[in-house]
Order: structure tokens, then C-alpha cells, then sequence
């Protein structure tokens, strides 16, 4: 969160001067939350006991950086996603033009205002060129350093994570403003206002088929928080995880598909070639995605449901905590008070449920990967699928770690015995 503000102070101090450098600086603000999230899951790594019995973790600090920064990179895409469809970007992108207003305002106050031009400041985005230009050239230089990883420094990773996160959000931030005009174009048709005038002679008409779609629309706004957010982090985790699981994916058997696939095998081989490195290339974002949701759809509706169950009940706890805490604080001057502390409290609830809702997507998904064990869906380069050999090593990990528990255990009730000794003879 510390990294998230730092980026978008530095954002709007520089997009004051050009949008381009503003925009261009922006990423870092979700990276870091990316950064931060990603490092948690993998935290809880080495305590998910199912997942670990069919894909151990590296054994070498060197292999787990590389994990790290593999995770990293697969998880940008649906985490931007996730992080523009909920709003969050749009937050970010608001502070960011309040303060890059803030500092272009005291620039015309301490220069004047004719000697201060602001052309091409602050927010200029489009489908331009130069948005264009950007993004092909990260997406050039994600590429060159995917070909040539092995013969450059590895500190040249952390460019490859900021080129992935530049291509993407910009892509993200620019089908973002286009979905938004397509809404208002649709707002502002007549068939919109034809929909609101039978809306309102239902209500007056036939009461009962109001208060249904009212009820309809609620619950269609609600959907979005309530499941598909909880099945969006299980999502990022999946894919964060995936690198090490893979379910087997759902064959799709179509005559157009197959057509496509006798056309494409007619092609010439080096266009063939070129098309398929292509492919493989936007392929290689999109199938952990895949994955992870052909994993979920793998777990089961009962398994899936109670997750969703938890999860919410998880944010009413948290939603309970704010509310708990401005009625113990009371009443304060809006001024002195809320104005400074509000980001304080936000900030403390957030360091209880994050870690909170960590535990609970990657406990999930633990658990998925558990009901896959003895089916032939899950692919692992470690040990065969077989589905005894895959029981017996969970049943290891399980019984190592409950032993693991016991020993502490035991330790502290010896600790506990010698100390009431020492203090009855004494």
C-alpha cells in the first residue's frame, strides 16, 4: 500500500508535466499491490500440504526467485483485469489526476498562469499513435527478453515485469474507455428511455412485477461481488499456483474448429511457423487463466460453494470491523480528525482482512487440488499420475505435518511442567 501511494505521488508529479511519463508510471502503483499479494500467496506455499505432495517446492533460494518472478508475470494479466472490472483502477487513476492537477495548479500559481502550458498534460489517452507505440513496444521488449533470458543478467527480469505490466495496463485502461462510451452510447438511445417508461407503468400497473425486477436487478448487481469476486481471486491464485499443477483441459470437438485446423495445416510451413510463435506467445498468458478455471470447474459445486460462502462472510466481517471501529472511535471533527485518519483505518482493517482473505483463496485452492488427487486430471513434471501413488504422498505430507504439530506441542507441555515445578519448590 506504502509502494502504491508512492507510485501515484510520483505519477502525478511527473503526468503535471507530460501525460505519457504520468502514464507510464502508474503501473508501479498496481504492481506493487500485485507485488505484495503475490508474495503472501507464496508465503503460504510451503503450509499447503496437498499442493506440496504433488509439486514440491524448489529447493534452491535461486529456484524460488525464479518461481517468484514466473508468478509474478502470469498473474498481471488477470490481476489488471480483476483490479479494472471492480474499480480499483479507476481509483487509482482519480488520485493520480488529483494530484497531477494539484501540482500543475501550484506551478501556474508560482510561474503564472500564461507562462504554464499544459498541452498534452495530465490525462491525454487514446487510441493515438503514441498509446499504440508504447504498447507494441513493450510487448517487443516482453518478447526480447523472453528469447534471450538465459543470456542476460537476471536483474533484467524486473524490466520484464514492468514491460508485461506497462502493455497491459494501457490495454487494459484503453478497452476500459472504450467499454465506457459504448455504455453511454447505449444510455443515450431511445429504446433505453422506452425501457425506463415501461418500467415505471409496471410499477404503477402491476406492482408485483416491479418489485421482481427489482429484485432481479439486485441481484444481478450483487452476483458480480459476492461470486464472481471470490472466483476471480481463486482465479489469480490458480494461476499464481499453476505454475506447478495443471489440470487437464475440456476437449472442444466442433466441425468449424475442425475445418479451421485442415486450413491451417494447408498453409506454408514458415507461415505456419511464424503463426504459431505468434499463438504461443498470447497463448502462454491465457492458459494458466484457463487452467485455473477448468481446476475449479474440476472441484466441484460443493466445494466452490462453500469457498463463495466463506469468502463473503469474510467481507461482512470485514465491512462489521469499519463499523465497529468509527463507533469506538466516535464522533471526530471532519477537519482534524476523519480528514487524516480515515487512510489510517482503512489501512489497519486492510492488514487484518488481506491476510485474512490470503489465506482463506489459497486454503481453497489447496483443497481443490486435494479433490483432483486420484483423478486423471492432474498433469505434474514431478511424480506419475497415478492415482494411488498420488493419495499415499498426500497422506505423507498430512501425517508429517501432524507429527510436525505434535512434537511442538509436546515441547511446550514439557516447558509447562518444568516451570510449575520450578515454582512449587520454590
Amino acid at each position: 500500500m506504502l509502494g502504491r501511494y508512492l507510485a501515484i505521488e510520483l505519477a502525478g508529479f511527473v503526468g503535471a508535466f507530460t501525460a505519457i511519463g504520468g502514464l507510464l508510471l502508474l503501473p508501479l502503483a498496481i504492481l506493487s499491490r500485485l507485488v505484495g499479494f503475490v508474495a503472501m500467496f507464496l508465503v503460504l506455499r510451503e503450509g499447503m500440504v496437498r499442493l506440496g505432495a504433488i509439486a514440491p517446492l524448489p529447493a534452491d533460494a535461486r529456484a524460488r526467485r525464479r518461481s517468484f518472478r514466473d508468478a509474478l508475470l502470469a498473474a498481471i494479466l488477470p490481476f489488471f483485469a480483476v483490479y479494472a472490472a471492480w474499480g480499483f483502477l479507476r481509483e487509482d487513476v482519480v488520485a493520480y489526476l488529483s494530484r497531477a492537477l494539484e501540482v500543475q495548479t501550484e506551478r501556474r500559481f508560482a510561474e503564472g498562469v500564461s507562462a504554464v502550458d499544459t498541452a498534452g498534460t495530465v490525462d491525454r489517452l487514446g487510441f493515438e499513435p503514441w498509446t499504440i507505440a508504447v504498447i507494441v513496444l513493450a510487448l517487443a521488449g516482453r518478447w526480447a527478453w523472453k528469447k534471450w533470458a538465459a543470456r542476460v543478467p537476471r536483474c533484467f527480469a524486473v524490466g520484464a515485469v514492468y514491460l508485461e505490466a506497462v502493455w497491459v495496463f494501457l490495454t487494459v485502461l484503453l478497452i476500459s474507455d472504450v467499454l465506457g462510451q459504448v455504455n453511454a452510447w447505449v444510455q443515450a438511445r431511445q429504446a433505453m428511455a422506452w425501457l425506463a417508461d415501461l418500467r415505471t407503468w409496471l410499477a404503477e400497473m402491476v406492482s408485483p412485477v416491479a418489485w421482481t425486477w427489482d429484485a432481479v436487478e439486485w441481484l444481478v448487481g450483487e452476483i458480480g461481488g459476492v461470486v464472481l469476486l471470490p472466483l476471480a481471486w481463486l482465479t489469480i491464485a490458480g494461476v499464481i499456483y499453476g505454475q506447478a499443477v495443471a489440470p487437464e483441459g475440456v476437449t472442444v470437438r466442433a466441425r468449424i474448429l475442425e475445418r479451421v485446423r485442415g486450413r491451417y495445416s494447408a498453409l506454408p510451413q514458415l507461415l505456419r511457423r511464424r503463426l504459431t510463435d505468434i499463438g504461443s506467445g498470447l497463448g502462454e498468458r491465457f492458459r494458466p487463466i484457463w487452467r485455473a478455471l477448468v481446476l475449479m470447474w474440476r472441484g466441484g459445486p460443493i466445494l466452490i460453494g462453500g469457498y463463495v460462502l466463506l469468502y463473503a462472510l469474510l467481507v461482512l466481517g470485514g465491512r462489521m470491523l469499519e463499523w465497529g471501529v468509527t463507533r469506538l472511535i466516535g464522533p471526530q471533527d471532519f477537519w482534524t480528525f476523519w480528514l487524516v485518519a480515515d487512510s489510517l483505518l482503512a489501512l489497519a482493517v486492510l492488514a487484518i482482512t488481506d491476510p485474512l482473505r490470503t489465506v482463506l483463496v489459497a486454503s481453497a485452492y489447496d483443497a481443490t487440488v486435494g479433490a483432483l488427487i486420484g483423478a486423471p486430471v492432474v498433469a505434474s513434471g514431478h511424480v506419475d499420475d497415478e492415482s494411488e501413488e498420488a493419495r499415499q504422498l498426500v497422506h505423507d505430507r498430512e501425517v508429517e505435518a501432524e507429527r510436525a504439530r505434535d512434537v511442538v506441542g509436546d515441547e511446550e507441555r514439557d516447558d509447562d511442567g518444568v516451570g510449575a515445578g520450578a515454582i512449587g519448590r520454590a
